[in-house]
């Protein structure tokens, strides 16, 4: 089973890059982040000709959460108990007896700002509802755009961002509570180097200047560790015209 996570930045801008894409990588199952469109608009007729079943939750303009797989989704959700929020930034599935958590985790905008307090405290109550998964569901996968970058191999330049948003140690440390579970970081597995990332600014030629950060990750469950042959990073899309600033993360399961 090939898994796939990329953050999009608008469905509707790069339906033509995901179609591409899922042409060419074949994957079994992708979690998109930032579709920014309502689920009326979601187009579902489109990823079934790639071949491609979808289960989504959308909104507006601003975040949404999709779940595309060759095979039926099942056991779907969109929301976890106790959160309580109108962002659509979670959904998770069952695909292949395999359950999917994708998450379009909190920016926090800047640290001090209500944004990074509603972060840290979004990231606490899904830890309580990761630690109830893993017992419900021993193979899981969680997924999606985190907007941590777990340590300072995953920064361009660990002194210039300091302990800067995307970098700080609350962050950080969020992020450690809730891979202690019994999470595992799949790249990490396969590469202990830094200087490999998934999103670049669109601005001072970050990418080609390889001026990144990693923060698209794919957490794979005690479980399920053994059964990881490979982990990538695909930076091929983020070459092509009119980009998403995020580039697909890929993890292969001999399950």
């Amino acid at each position: 089973m090939k898994i796939a996570s990329w953050n999009v930045n608008s469905l509707k801008v790069r339906i033509p890059h995901l179609t591409q894409w899922l042409a060419d990588a074949q994957p079994d199952v992708v979690a998109l982040q930032e579709t920014k469109l309502e689920d009326s608009k979601f187009p579902v007729d489109e990823l079934a000709a790639a071949g491609y079943r979808a289960v989504f939750s959308g909104q507006k303009t601003y975040n949404g959460v999709a779940i595309l797989a060759k095979d039926e989704p099942t056991d779907v959700f969109t929301d976890i108990p106790g959160l309580d929020d109108p962002q659509r930034r979670i959904i998770g599935a069952t695909v292949g007896g395999v359950r999917v958590l994708d998450l379009y985790v909190v920016n926090g905008k800047a640290i001090g700002d209500e944004k990074y307090a509603y972060k840290l405290d979004w990231l606490a109550k899904m830890r309580e509802f990761i630690a109830r998964e893993i017992e419900r569901h021993p193979n899981l996968v969680v997924l999606g755009d985190f907007n941590i970058a777990p340590d300072d191999r995953d920064v361009y330049d660990p002194v210039a961002w300091g302990e800067d948003i995307l970098c700080s140690p609350p962050e950080r440390a969020a992020l450690k509570a809730i891979t202690d579970l019994g999470l595992h970081d799949s790249f990490r597995l396969f590469e202990d180097e830094g200087k490999h990332f998934s999103w670049w600014d669109y601005r001072q030629a970050a990418f080609r200047r390889n001026m990144g950060l990693r923060i698209d990750l794919i957490l794979v469950g005690d479980a399920i560790k053994s059964a990881a042959t490979a982990a990538t990073i695909d930076r091929t899309p983020r070459t092509w015209e009119r980009p998403s600033d995020h580039t697909p993360v890929l993890l292969d399961l001999d399950i």
